[in-house]
Formats: C-alpha cells, structure tokens, sequence
C-alpha cells in the first residue's frame, strides 16, 4: 500500500510540473517578454493577465496549489533521494543531482518573487514595469533573478525528460537520447526568452542581446 502510494505520488508530482506548473512558467515568461518592446507593452499584456476573470481561483487551482504540492513532495524527494554521482558519474546521474539542487533554488527563488510581486500588490503596490525595474536595478537583485530564472528554467526542461521516461512515453535509449537534445534545446530557448526580459527592464537596448 505505502509503495502505491508513493509511486502515485511521484506520478502527481512530475505531471503537475508539466501540467499545469511548466505551461504556468511559459506563459510568465512570454508575458515578461513583452518588456522587450517597452514598458507600455509589458504594462498592457500583464494587465491582461489580471484582468482574467475568475482570476484568483484560476490562480490558486491551476497556480498555487499545484506549486505547493510539486514544491513540497519535491523536497522530500530530493532530500531523501540518494545521489551516486560520486561513484557512477554519468551524465544522467549528473542530471538527477542537479534537478534536486536546481528544485530548491527555483523554490527560494520563487518565494521571494511572489512576496516581492504578489503579497505587494496584495497590499496595493502595482505590478508593473516600472515594479521590475526597480527590483533588478539592485545589481544583488539582477543576478539573484538571473540564476534564479536560469535555475527554474532548467529544471522545467531536465524535469520534461523525467516526465516523458518516467510516463513510459519514451522508453527505448534512442528516444531517450533524441529527447535529451530536445529538452536542452527548450532549455537554451527559453533561457534566452527569460534573459532577454530581464535585461529589458534594466535597459532596452541589453534585451537585443
């Protein structure tokens, strides 16, 4: 019974962080995108999003929740999870250590960006372009946001092979070797999706990098 449950759990865990978590950070990072074209079309496409109705309980069923519950079961994964890297260093057992570490760094990361965003605005700060840019003018701030982006991203991707291996979608080692080349490719594209917006808010004319 224990070991059902576990395996059901483990399942949960790695669909919520395909569906709905991973399409969640899509779309965050095509919206913060936007910044790349001004602060009137940042402003404008984030408003949208706000203005979504039912927008709070669309925000905790396919939002919050589905976070919390991949965040904490993640975190018994990978503090109970043992690590061979120092005995079989294979590429794989490589990616297993650094999906681990990259879960508690997207989480920290996470955290503090909904307290510096969301819990703000609850309060009545606006969320906006001119909110972003005043966060990553703090040169501290900038690369926090940096790894942090860069870390949350590539546990998406490195957790999309997971998925894929781990739902029996591709099981034999050619189609496992052929999906690790696409989940590097979705990592270096969205990489340079969440790099761009960051730079745009500092100034426009980084995000042509």
């Amino acid at each position: 019974m224990a070991g059902n449950r576990e395996f059901i759990n483990r399942r949960l865990h790695s669909l919520l962080g395909v569906i709905p978590v991973g399409i969640f950070l899509i779309q965050h990072l095509v919206v913060n995108h936007f910044a790349t074209q001004g602060a009137e079309a940042f402003n404008k496409a984030a408003h949208f999003m706000e203005s979504l109705p039912f927008r709070y309980v669309l925000e905790a069923l396919i939002i919050f929740i589905p976070i919390l519950y991949h965040a904490i079961y993640g975190l018994y994964i990978a503090f109970t999870a043992k690590n061979n890297v120092s005995n079989y260093g294979f590429f794989r057992n490589w990616m297993f250590l650094l999906q681990r570490i990259s879960g508690v760094v997207t989480l920290i990361f996470i955290s503090w960006h909904v307290w510096e965003t969301r819990i703000a605005a609850a309060f009545g700060a606006e969320v906006n372009y001119d909110m972003m840019e005043a966060i990553l003018s703090n040169p501290l701030m900038l690369v926090f946001y940096i790894v942090g982006v860069i870390s949350t991203i590539f546990h998406f991707a490195n957790g999309l092979w997971s998925f894929f291996v781990s739902w029996g979608i591709t099981v034999t080692p050619r189609s496992q070797v052929i999906l690790t080349y696409v989940t590097l490719g979705i990592f270096v594209a969205l990489s340079f999706v969440g790099l761009r917006a960051i730079f745009a808010f500092i100034d426009p004319t980084l995000a042509n990098i």
